[in-house]
């Protein structure tokens, strides 16, 4: 977030261009200098019922400039500290990956390559779908910055093989990075009730390195006993379906799921992991946010939220580390 006050101009959070936190644009990919990145993904060619996450990247940025308003980072009096700030963390938006609507196949590619320049300039990617396909080309960019251990955020597995010839729809990005050499195993957070994987998807996860906790095994171990079973790792990469989170609060998905996490049961997990491994995550991506299903747009708010202080929590713990 950067500081307007010494410049004269107040900047409120509802005038200007909605980049993501009001953050510098970057359209020349050769050339991004910043801690972060952030890339819209406006791909919803996968999902199986409700299509309208191809509008998330703009709610997303529309929501986030809620919390810009010009000061010099984030203070956080539960915590004393001091998250956002220029000289943690620079963070640059560099606009959306080229859709090719119906086309797949070119769309991932498109998004391999986008992440792929983010990653060559040195800076963390953090990814805003579309719907959870967008995660399997996602994550594939980051095979020459394994070992990775995969946080995933989400109600539903997302382990389906092949069905019907679908291999890279939004129920198989999972499975898709389970077979990257650079994939060491999973923590999946938050699976629950009905979905379209069945027993054998199970199986496969675990056998894969994956281990399955629902919502209320999470509440039953509490934020640190989650994170005493996620094992230290290398580097760990974080990927958010918003239907982990209780319809009740996120409504604006194409999959809602009742019975889902409220938001400090996630950003706890993931503020724990940053301190313990000092930062070590590599990148993130937040999918399923699909605006029009949410009129008054608190999913949209939560995505941009959890965003922020995730990134602020990761910085600050790189910081703090060195």
């Amino acid at each position: 977030m950067a500081n307007d006050y010494d410049t004269g101009r107040l900047n409120l959070p509802f005038v200007g261009h909605c980049t993501f936190a009001k953050s510098p644009v970057c359209t020349d990919w050769d050339n991004i200098d910043a801690d972060v990145a952030i890339l819209g993904v406006p791909n919803d060619m996968g999902t199986q019922w409700r299509p309208g996450a191809r509008f998330g990247p703009r709610g997303v940025r529309e929501a986030s400039t809620l919390f810009s308003f010009g000061h010099g980072g984030a203070y956080d009096f539960e915590d004393d500290k001091l998250y956002l700030s220029q000289d943690q963390c620079r963070i640059v938006d560099v606009g959306d990956v080229d859709i090719v609507h119906t086309n797949m196949e070119k769309s991932h590619s498109n998004t391999y390559a986008a992440v792929r320049k983010i990653l060559q300039s040195g800076a963390m990617p953090v990814s805003i779908g579309g719907d959870h396909s967008v995660h399997a080309p996602i994550i594939e960019a980051f095979a020459d910055m394994g070992p990775i251990h995969i946080l995933h955020f989400d109600a539903h597995l997302d382990f389906v093989d092949e069905r019907h010839g679908v291999r890279y729809g939004h129920g198989n990005p999972l499975r898709r990075a389970s077979e990257m050499n650079h994939i060491t195993g999973m923590t999946q957070m938050g699976i629950r009730n009905v979905s379209s994987s069945n027993r054998s998807d199970y199986d496969a996860a675990r056998a894969a390195g994956s281990n399955i906790l629902s919502v209320r095994d999470v509440r039953r171990l509490g934020t640190q006993g989650v994170v005493d079973l996620i094992p230290d790792a290398e580097s760990y990469y974080i990927t958010i379906d918003i239907d982990g989170f209780d319809p009740s609060i996120a409504p604006g998905t194409g999959t809602p799921s009742h019975g889902g996490f409220q938001y400090y049961e996630v950003l706890e997990i993931i503020q724990a992991v940053a301190v313990r491994n000092g930062g070590n995550i590599v990148g993130i991506d937040l999918v399923e946010i699909a605006p029009p299903y949410d009129p008054t747009g608190i999913t949209s708010i939560l995505g941009a939220q959890l965003l922020m202080n995730s990134i602020g929590f990761i910085f600050h713990a790189r910081a703090n580390s060195k």
